[in-house]
């Protein structure tokens, strides 16, 4: 991937609404299920033998979550709604002059989803947009039902790609905008978090090998809810599922919890981020040498954050071709969805590597505000 992501010249883009569902292939669907639904308490829309769809409270389409059965483990589609059917047609031309894989897939191809158009993005990620589907109950009022863990809704995607300038540069060419970022002192950027709709993301860019999905997150509408689903852990003698948190993050600030599936897929519980839907929505731009970027407080984060991501397929069903980011710095390693290592500017190790100290004069807690994109 390349600066020239985008071409100059291209035919108006697709009017995107938001995140909108994702479908993972598991191993054993019976254990996904146990995790997903007796756990997490996802709502079961239907289900057969080889795939479950799945919801969250306050969820009125079909589903956000399709949990397929396969060989092996992996991301087949992350799914973005559109504004409206025609909408369709202009995704359909759009990805033609981008040069990308693209499919049409009539309605009912999918259950409980309309017409879809299918493409691998000029990142290679399986990405569909669709406008038409399936409305069920809406379950925002059914507290007999919720439990004290009640998850609301799919929140956003996170992705690992080698070239975050380029992948920012395509995303903004859907009429995304960045609510926040990591750079240096070079306005290098480590990683992105870019929305649809007026949270602080829809899909978040993480620099590394890619395609690879980092996680997908759901919202609940309280912190406690996720306090709540580290308790029933604990109960049910399933902690070991937790990867990182409670805590909460600097970047989005919302608090957050990190859990890996019988798979090993990465899935957040997140809530408390901000309102971004003003036009003129200030950037927030991290230093990437503050601490608080990554965690505003919390517990150090384990290697397998930054080093496993979830493989994802192309259109036929096969393992997306890996390109390595070529720049191998500490920083570009280590930065990643929000902030992997504890480095400073300011102060330096006997070894000439950066450690921890006060940060830069003249910014407070290292970020830098109102910057616009």
């Amino acid at each position: 991937m390349s600066d020239n992501t985008v071409p100059a010249a291209l035919p108006p883009a697709p009017d995107v609404i938001r995140a909108a569902s994702a479908e993972l292939i598991v191993t054993d669907l019976a254990a996904a299920r146990s995790f997903y639904v007796d756990v997490l308490r996802l709502v079961v829309t239907e289900e057969d033998e080889n795939a479950i769809y799945l919801r969250a409270f306050e969820d009125y389409l079909h589903h956000s979550l399709v949990l397929r059965k396969g060989p092996v483990a992996a991301c087949a589609a992350l799914s973005y709604r559109v504004r409206s059917e025609a909408e369709l047609d202009v995704a359909e031309t759009y990805y033609k002059a981008l040069g990308v894989d693209v499919r049409r897939l009539p309605a009912g191809t999918k259950r409980g989803i309309g017409e879809i158009v299918q493409v691998q993005d000029p990142l290679g990620f399986p990405i569909e947009f669709f406008y038409g589907a399936e409305h069920v109950e809406r379950f925002t009022q059914r507290y007999d039902v919720h439990g004290a863990g009640a998850i609301a809704r799919l929140d956003h995607f996170n992705v690992v790609t080698p070239d975050i300038p380029a992948a920012q540069k395509y995303y903004e060419g859907l009429g995304f905008k960045v609510s926040e970022d990591i750079e240096d002192d070079e306005q290098t950027v480590y990683a992105a978090w870019m929305y649809r709709k007026s949270t602080v993301h829809d899909v978040a860019l993480t620099g590394g090998d890619g395609p690879r999905m980092h996680h997908i997150a759901f919202s609940t509408n309280e912190r406690h809810q996720i306090l709540h689903i580290c308790d029933q852990l604990g109960a049910l003698r399933r902690s070991d599922a937790i990867e990182r948190g409670p805590g909460r993050h600097g970047v989005s600030n919302a608090f957050y919890l990190y859990l890996r599936d019988p798979d090993g897929h990465r899935i957040e519980i997140y809530t408390q981020d901000y309102y971004t839907g003003d036009p003129d929505n200030p950037v927030i731009r991290w230093d990437v040498h503050d601490n608080q970027r990554r965690d505003w407080w919390g517990t150090p984060v384990v290697p397998s954050w930054y080093s496993e991501a979830s493989t994802v397929l192309d259109l036929d069903g096969h393992p997306a071709e890996l390109v390595e980011r070529k720049d191998s710095s500490e920083a570009a390693v280590t930065i990643g969805a929000d902030g992997f290592s504890y480095t400073r500017a300011d102060e330096t190790r006997s070894d000439g590597s950066a450690g921890p100290g006060s940060g830069r004069s003249g910014e407070v807690q290292g970020v830098k505000l109102g910057h616009q994109v």
